[in-house]
């Protein structure tokens, strides 16, 4: 059985003793599994299928002859080292990006370079010192994720015209037509903000990315949520929903 890198996304009941795993992995993208006994009191994998740990799983062979198989059932999983379990609002924030893979990534598509965004992004959100530091790593791996899928215009030029962005210009970034002068009522960004961010997504490095995002943080999450409830087809995402829920209690 070969090893496969992963991260449990969601799980859901499966019967008394059994569970359904939503896992994204390096190798084979979202991948539905069945973890049959997770649930019973001495199952190894009570320590182990938990949400933002990295972990190393085992998958049952495909029979010949029946192809591609819906949902694989799960021989093993082993924790694989991580930093500290997430809490308080990064806890959301987690549970946020998890949202986020699962509505936007198809199954049995492989994004090597977005699972490892993912590993960098829990970290940065488990390490956080402020907010301002949690959400620089929230808006950087939602460029990656848009630009891993294919739905990230480049940001250095005028999506129209193919013309380089002017520095001190003011840009909006669209789902459906790119980048663009601002229309009334959109999130707007300087020229030299979005340049920095492509460089950025172009360098790969997801740190430089998150200090570009520092620059420009309430409108680049303006910008973002367009997007990604455009992509998503949903005004509200549940996870937004709940912590918004949960900071009106707080008051």
């Amino acid at each position: 059985m070969k090893a496969l890198a992963a991260f449990v996304l969601h799980r859901w009941d499966w019967s008394e003793s059994s569970l359904i795993l939503d896992l994204f992995t390096r190798e084979q993208g979202r991948i539905p599994v069945a973890a049959k006994g997770a649930k019973r009191p001495h199952s190894n994998f009570r320590a182990v299928l938990l949400p933002f740990q990295r972990i190393v799983v085992h998958l049952g062979r495909v029979p010949p002859g029946e192809g591609e198989v819906e949902i694989r059932n799960l021989r093993g999983a082993e924790w694989a080292g991580g930093g500290a379990m997430l809490g308080g609002a990064n806890l959301f924030a987690g549970f946020y990006l998890n949202e986020l893979v699962m509505k936007l990534v198809p199954r049995q598509d492989p994004h090597p370079e977005l699972f490892d965004a993912y590993a960098s992004t829990i970290e940065s959100l488990a390490g956080a010192r402020d907010d301002a530091a949690a959400e620089s790593a929230l808006r950087a791996f939602e460029l990656t994720l848009l630009r891993s899928l294919g739905l990230l215009p480049d940001l250095s030029v005028a999506t129209l015209t193919q013309q380089p962005l002017q520095a001190g210009g003011r840009y909006a970034v669209h789902a459906e037509m790119g980048v663009a002068e601002p229309r009334a009522g959109d999130a707007a960004l300087a020229g030299g903000t979005l340049v920095e961010l492509q460089a950025a997504l172009q360098h790969g490095s997801l740190a430089a990315l998150q200090q570009a995002c520092a620059a420009a943080l309430p409108e680049l999450k303006n910008m973002l949520r367009t997007q990604l409830h455009y992509h998503v087809g949903s005004p509200v995402l549940r996870t937004r929903r709940v912590m918004v829920d949960a900071q009106n209690l707080e008051r």
